[in-house]
């Protein structure tokens, strides 16, 4: 029994340790193209050069409704510097929920459809909404932040984000 325990808990010592090598190296956001409600494209190649937040959400997710109004605080804070913010709605969501969502809340960042799911396997195969990541000016990933963000802290983050040269 002691054995196993000792190679159980080695084991955990080393998923931990490359645990904690692969974030610390920020892994590079996919090459990916969001489609747009408005039915333009961007893509992550684009936006590098700025910081951005890509937030995976969903109408039926109560947490993602809740966190949206702080969303729309922090999009205001640091619009036109050097940041975008784009909503990524899931594609189990009715389009036609996401495009009344959008409309009647004003929501002032893009808002994109991923309509097959392409989107959500290619950022790390995101599955729990919301999920949200910061991505710096060179298209690394700063922070992946699963459920409702600290927004203070997040803020915090992206100021520190677009303090550095790109």
């Amino acid at each position: 029994m002691r054995v196993r325990f000792t190679i159980a808990a080695t084991v955990a010592f080393v998923m931990a340790g490359m645990a904690y090598f692969v974030l610390a190296r920020k892994p590079a956001v996919p090459q990916a193209t969001f489609v747009l409600l408005t039915g333009r494209t961007l893509s992550t190649s684009s936006l590098r050069g700025q910081v951005y937040l890509v937030n995976f959400w969903a109408t039926s997710c109560a947490t993602c409704i809740k966190e949206m109004p702080q969303m729309v605080k922090t999009y205001e804070r640091f619009e036109g510097r050097n940041f975008e913010f784009i909503a990524v709605d899931m594609s189990y969501d009715p389009l036609s929920y996401v495009t009344d969502y959008t409309s009647t809340r004003h929501l002032p960042f893009k808002v994109a459809k991923d309509a097959d799911g392409h989107l959500a396997r290619e950022f790390y195969d995101v599955r729990l909404t919301p999920t949200t990541f910061l991505v710096d000016k060179q298209g690394n990933v700063v922070k992946r932040i699963l459920g409702e963000p600290d927004f203070p802290e997040l803020d915090r983050l992206i100021q520190h984000e677009l303090a550095k040269n790109a």
